[in-house]
């Protein structure tokens, strides 16, 4: 119910109760006084008819009195007056009139009580008001009672019957009642009209302010009130007002600058307050997503984060990241439903060995397959009805990743809500990703040797540990080969330092060739050369030393002027058989390398006890 209806109906309510109030308090009020005027009216006749019989016993005109009582009963509002005598006086004086004889037993009560006594009494539709009043002997005055009765005092000479109407009293009393109840009334009804003309200004207002605000909380902030006075309401219309134009300025200021953040355009229909809002909550939640992943360690640290997002955040359950490797123009497979290292399972697999046959990562743009079906032709739906959304993550002016989300027909539109909030996560990881990679190729770049493309001494420092712990935890065994050029410092002398490096790259080559991709290739340090031969026992490493040393025998240096040609030196030794400490095996295979050299070089020697001699050589 509202303000104005519930203050009506208040007043009305007060109103009513008000004048049943004042009618009852007026009809009991008349009441009480009609009981009281004809009391005191009836003790006046009372008095009046001891002094008449008193006068008519002086002057001997005793015998008369009924005609004296008759005339009293004449009297407006008199319905009868008798006088009943007392056995004191019948006893002296006889029995009388027959009038004088008591009818009712109340008469007899009053005459052996001395009390009078008074009652209404509803008599042929006619209300009656029943005095009944003793008359005492008493010796005051003169004449007093005791100089013709022959009684003491106190003694109940009679009582006098006195019956008065008060039919015409209560028909005054009740149009008295009415007028005032309806002065009362029609007051009230015209104090309701002056209620009504002065809440008019504040209901309308009120309710005003009650549509003005809930548009407000409905993210509408358009409406105004009417300024209808210049008083405390008109100052609330006019604050309210100002209110709204400021909410509707800076909403939707907040809200145009929160979409140039997301790169997204609102529509101005729905709640604008609550998508402002629900905006401004995503970027707080972006950037805490940005710092989180700023101080993880790997790109795929990130990818994960990525994949949580879309998974747990926006409930996509079917998605693929894919990662561009930019100088091979290929597209990795990272996450596949949250899988790591699994294979292409919604887009057509050239796209992993060409890249510009994927659209998102050639154009650097959104594929929205949802608003655009068939956009993308290397899309294959697992079910009937499955579209797709690619977002590239742009790296350095170019898609440096590409992430696939793959939506039912039933919850596209849900989907094209969350693609522009996805958007912001993939923008703000761009740049993290992007660094992550240039670190991970400059931490690449530190841990190879320029010249050759092998692993330097660093890497072998860093990450020996854990290629050991790894070996240990298998039960398995690591070969070590230490191989050195035989007269490598002649090239340089005679040849230059650029034939030196070009016979360098030519047994780094031959190494690469004929190791594993799970093997360690290092350079060692000048032209000496160290191979780590994973899960590899002696007797297998020692056939590929051999393999190595024929295969560099046999190799040709194109040169200046000829062909040159070089043998190799390799020293072998086995963990943990020759020892269970790494860099104790990598020196048992520099002692056999000086074992080969000592030997006459071009040749394979694997480590035994019996060469190990601290003195001589460390």
């Amino acid at each position: 119910m509202r303000l104005k209806n519930k203050t009506q109906l208040f007043f009305v309510v007060v109103m009513a109760a008000l004048v049943v109030i004042l009618t009852a308090f007026s009809a009991l009020g008349f009441r009480y006084f009609a009981l009281y005027a004809a009391e005191m009216h009836a003790r006046s006749v009372a008095e009046t008819v001891k002094v008449g019989l008193t006068e008519s016993m002086i002057h001997g005109t005793i015998d008369k009195r009924q005609q004296f009582l008759s005339r009293l009963s004449a009297v407006p509002g008199v319905k009868q007056v008798r006088v009943v005598r007392g056995p004191a006086v019948i006893a002296q004086f006889g029995p009388g009139f027959a009038f004088e004889r008591a009818e009712h037993q109340d008469a007899e009560v009053v005459l052996a009580t001395g009390k009078e006594r008074f009652e209404v009494l509803d008599v042929n539709d006619d209300l009656l008001f029943r005095a009944r009043i003793p008359y005492i002997a008493n010796d005051h005055g003169t004449p007093n009672c005791l100089q013709c009765h022959t009684v003491s005092a106190g003694t109940v000479l009679g009582a006098v019957a006195i019956d008065i109407s008060l039919t015409e009293m209560r028909r005054q009393s009740l149009i008295a009642v009415a007028l005032i109840s309806l002065a009362v009334l029609l007051a009230a009804l015209a104090a309701l009209a002056v209620l009504r003309r002065m809440m008019n200004p504040l209901t309308n207002t009120a309710l005003a302010v009650s549509d003005v605000t809930s548009q407000a909380v409905g993210g509408n902030f358009s409406g105004r009130i009417h300024q209808r006075s210049s008083d405390e309401l008109g100052e609330i219309a006019l604050n309210i007002n100002h209110l709204m134009d400021f909410l509707d300025r800076e909403v939707t200021t907040i809200r145009s600058r929160v979409g140039e953040l997301m790169g997204h355009h609102i529509n101005d229909g729905g709640n604008q307050l609550a998508l402002t809002a629900e905006m401004v909550e995503n970027l707080v939640t972006v950037s805490q997503f940005k710092q989180a992943i700023e101080e993880d360690q790997t790109k795929l640290d990130i990818y994960l984060r990525i994949a949580e997002v879309l998974g747990q955040k926006y409930d996509f359950k079917r998605f693929s990241i894919y990662e561009v490797a930019a100088s091979k123009n290929r597209m990795t497979p990272v996450l596949i439903d949250g899988e790591l290292g699994t294979t292409c399972r919604y887009c057509d697999p050239q796209i992993t060995v060409d890249s510009s046959f994927c659209r998102a990562r050639r154009t650097g743009h959104e594929v929205n397959a949802v608003e655009y079906p068939g956009l993308c032709t290397m899309f294959r739906p697992a079910e009937a009805g499955d579209t797709h959304i690619c977002l590239p993550i742009n790296q350095s002016g170019s898609a440096g990743c590409v992430v696939q989300m793959v939506i039912s027909a039933e919850h596209s539109p849900l989907a094209r809500l969350m693609t522009p909030f996805v958007a912001v996560y993939l923008r703000e990881a761009g740049p993290v990703l992007e660094a992550k990679r240039l670190m991970e190729h400059l931490r690449e770049n530190s841990l190879r040797d320029a010249m050759t493309g092998l692993y330097n001494r660093r890497f072998l420092e860093e990450y020996i540990g854990t290629l050991v712990s790894g070996t240990q935890r298998r039960k398995s065994t690591i070969t070590v080969l230490m191989l050195d050029l035989d007269f490598f410092k002649q090239v340089n002398d005679t040849h230059g330092h650029e034939v030196g490096d070009k016979v360098l790259k030519t047994l780094a080559d031959v190494l690469l060739r004929n190791v594993r991709s799970s093997d360690i290739a290092v350079r060692y340090g000048g032209e000496e050369f160290l191979l780590a031969l994973m899960d590899t026992g002696g007797d297998v490493a020692m056939k590929v030393a051999e393999k190595i040393r024929a295969e560099v025998e046999a190799t040709k240096v194109p040169i200046a002027g000829g062909m040159l040609q070089k043998t190799i030196s390799i020293g072998v030794a086995e963990f943990p058989t020759d020892s269970d400490t790494f860099w104790q095996i990598v020196k048992f295979a520099d002692v056999a390398l000086y074992a080969a050299k000592s030997a006459g070089r071009n040749r394979v020697v694997r480590f035994t006890p019996e060469m190990w001699d601290v003195n001589a050589h460390y």
